[in-house]
């Protein structure tokens, strides 16, 4: 059996499993199209099989989990990003941007990692703890002095004398 032959046979019931699967026709059909590249690329080992099909219906869900966790990945990575919002007349709030950006560069390497893991990726006092192997009083503590020492700098840049 030529690849083209076993393509035209096989690709719906393997989408069909993949939606089934993973319940998202569109990532169904993105695993599945990945999974007969990859049955492509080995087509010269997979042709000698008893069943093919049942080689990318394995590799199929494998990918499916690859594909999961990269978007998981970049979706953690975008949450790390200062989100660009804004105004009506469609201009950034570029000082904003900057004023968190002075802040933080006002406190120290630790406290500015338990800042970002707390407001920006949203983890729990007991997951910055083990992302920072400390205590959860330490991360409390650090917590605590990084924004004072932040509000405290704030307070001095819009301190404005007239």
């Amino acid at each position: 059996m030529d690849f083209h032959s076993f393509y035209s046979t096989s690709y719906e019931r393997v989408r069909r499993a993949m939606t089934l699967a993973f319940r998202d026709p569109a990532l169904a059909e993105e695993i599945t199209q990945e999974a007969f590249f990859q049955t492509l690329k080995k087509w010269s080992k997979v042709s000698l099989l008893d069943h093919p099909e049942g080689w990318t219906m394995v590799v199929a869900p494998n990918k499916g989990r690859d594909l999961h966790r990269r978007r998981v990945h970049h979706a953690a990575k975008q949450a790390l990003l200062v989100n660009e919002t804004m105004t009506q007349s469609g201009q950034s709030h570029v000082e904003d941007r900057m004023m968190v950006s002075t802040l933080l560069e006002g406190v120290s390497d630790r406290q500015r990692q338990a800042l970002l893991l707390r407001y920006i990726t949203q983890l729990t006092i007991p997951e910055i703890a083990v992302v920072m192997d400390c205590a959860e009083g330490t991360v409390k503590a650090t917590l605590h002095s990084a924004l004072a020492k932040a509000s405290l700098q704030s307070k001095e840049s819009t301190d404005v004398t007239e």
